[in-house]
């Protein structure tokens, strides 16, 4: 931790707690049987009242324990929840929903209406920690994980309707998407830069852990942090964006499970800013579920996805390594990019300037570093391996960019400290704002919550001996990403910037306020607005 502490680092964020600080008011149940019984005082607290449900929105929307209390959280998103989804709701067979020759939907098949679509994403740094776990090469334990979830020996040899996957997604064909829009944002915040942005850095926000700490401790932060989609919640809207758009089913009638490194993807897809609400045209909301659907229903971890196997007494290591059969998917253009033809792929792992967490940082520098050609990258490491820092210079010596790696909560501290805003002198008829630290200079920060970065997560396997053994597949093609955009936003009839981009906000804290210390900081207009807003108006 750092030797320096401040009153920012005094709360139960940091500090693990007990309890939980949302109070639930309970009452007594009434009893009609005899008004005039009396109760002793020992009577009364001898009584077993119904245990408070706390739900996972409930927690987002609080300000105190959401990383501390985490095991609380995990339960509501774990191999139960998918199990018991299994069993509740049977296939909507998409085969017959969807021509087999033009891979188009026909419209002659009305799904039962408790059936659904089950699609599942799957990250590289989960395939990465099956591979070692098992000792096969990371292309096989793909086809592991495809077998459980999709085929004939996996999920669907057992439960009560038989139910399993119908579409398997990697998640590395939105990351790149992400990464190239990424760079475009880097790029279009460094032409603007002369301009002095207070936005800069930009702060890469595919991270949860690190979302929910800078909304809950730090919102001065919240301008800086990138507006796009993590790869898991790009997937999700347009899994469920596509499919409902191409065979008339609602969002709550597609249920996507993500598979994930780490437990904080959980908190990520809980997100309000994830649902359907924010990318589904208004005139189909009428029709929709009354509550939001998440883009993302249910999250695990790799431990998870053993368990998920054990819970159906499935022996992962018997499974045959080989690809799965799926049902052709309706929109083909789509399509071909999602599910490309088995290609070699090379499997040495990538170089250690990519990292370990989606390679953001490294595709800014390499993109930069093509549009300035003879241009060099210097690498600087920081008081430890999570901390480093580059810079791309042109030819002649000048700077062009200076970007940084931050890793683990302890770095992001001292990150944080370096961005808090000037302060104002409070001598009287000083104008001078005191100085900013050395932070400022960075034009982009790939930040994680995890120390060594994403293939570090809470949620993988723990093994000996780690090796990271990510496909390595090369640079994206943008020309097709850019097409597959274009195509998506066409198809569905949704602005691109609701599909890709979200939004953040900043969590209040509410520990160890009262309902009159509460009353204190609001102003006259909003205490007046309170009274007339009472039953009577407040008179």
């Amino acid at each position: 931790m750092s030797a320096i502490l401040s009153s920012d680092d005094l709360n139960d964020f940091i500090s693990p707690g007990v309890a939980c600080i949302k109070p639930v008011e309970t009452l007594p149940p009434s009893n009609d049987h005899n008004p005039y019984e009396v109760t002793t005082e020992y009577q009364v607290a001898a009584q077993n009242q119904t245990p408070a449900a706390i739900s996972l929105t409930d927690c987002l929307a609080c300000s105190g324990c959401v990383t501390s209390a985490e095991a609380v959280l995990v339960s509501l998103q774990s191999h139960n929840e998918v199990l018991n989804t299994l069993d509740a709701h049977p296939n909507i067979d998409v085969g017959r929903l969807v021509d087999a020759q033009t891979g188009l939907p026909n419209g002659h098949y009305p799904p039962h209406p408790e059936a659904k679509i089950f699609v599942a994403s799957v990250s590289p740094q989960v395939r990465a920690s099956i591979a070692t776990t098992f000792g096969i090469s990371d292309i096989k334990a793909g086809y592991m994980i495809d077998q459980l979830l999709s085929g004939p020996h996996g999920l669907r040899s057992g439960g009560q309707k038989l139910s399993g996957f119908q579409y398997v997604v990697d998640t590395n064909r939105m990351r790149d998407v992400s990464l190239v829009l990424a760079a475009a944002e880097v790029e279009t915040a460094r032409q603007q830069r002369s301009t002095s942005s207070p936005s800069l850095p930009i702060l890469s926000s595919s991270c949860p852990g690190w979302i929910c700490y800078a909304e809950k401790t730090h919102p001065h932060l919240l301008p800086h942090l990138s507006s796009l989609k993590s790869a898991q919640a790009l997937t999700g809207t347009l899994l469920k964006s596509v499919i409902c758009k191409a065979l008339g089913v609602q969002p709550s009638q597609v249920w996507h499970l993500a598979v994930m490194p780490c437990f904080d993807k959980k908190l990520e897809a809980s997100r309000a800013e994830l649902t359907n609400e924010t990318w589904q045209p208004p005139s189909q909301h009428a029709v929709s579920a009354s509550l939001p659907v998440r883009d993302v229903d249910c999250v695990i971890t790799s431990r998870e996805l053993l368990s998920l196997a054990s819970a159906r007494n499935i022996q992962l290591s018997t499974l045959p390594l080989e690809p799965v059969s799926q049902a052709p998917f309706p929109m083909p253009r789509i399509a071909r990019y999602l599910f490309p033809r088995p290609r070699r792929r090379h499997h040495s792992a990538p170089p250690p300037e990519a990292g370990s967490s989606g390679g953001y940082l490294y595709y800014i520098l390499k993109s930069q570093q093509a549009a300035h050609h003879n241009s060099q990258i210097t690498i600087q490491r920081g008081r430890n391996a999570d901390v480093v820092e580059y810079t791309l210079r042109c030819a002649s010596g000048q700077t062009i960019m200076t970007c940084a790696r931050y890793y683990g909560f302890r770095n992001i501290q001292n990150l944080v400290r370096k961005l808090k805003p000037a302060r104002q002198s409070k001598l009287p008829g000083a104008a001078r704002r005191m100085q900013k630290d050395s932070g400022s200079d960075y034009l982009y920060v790939e930040v994680m919550a995890c120390p060594g970065g994403c293939t570090n997560g809470g949620g993988q396997i723990k093994v000996d001996d780690m090796v990271q053994t990510l496909a390595d597949e090369g640079d994206s093609n943008i020309r097709r990403i850019h097409e597959l955009l274009q195509d998506w936003e066409t198809y569905v009839g949704v602005a691109r910037e609701k599909l890709v981009y979200t939004t953040f906000r900043a969590v209040e804290s509410d520990v160890g306020k009262t309902k009159k210390t509460k009353a204190k900081e609001m102003t006259d207009t909003q205490r007046i607005a309170t009274i007339a807003g009472m039953s009577g108006g407040g008179w």
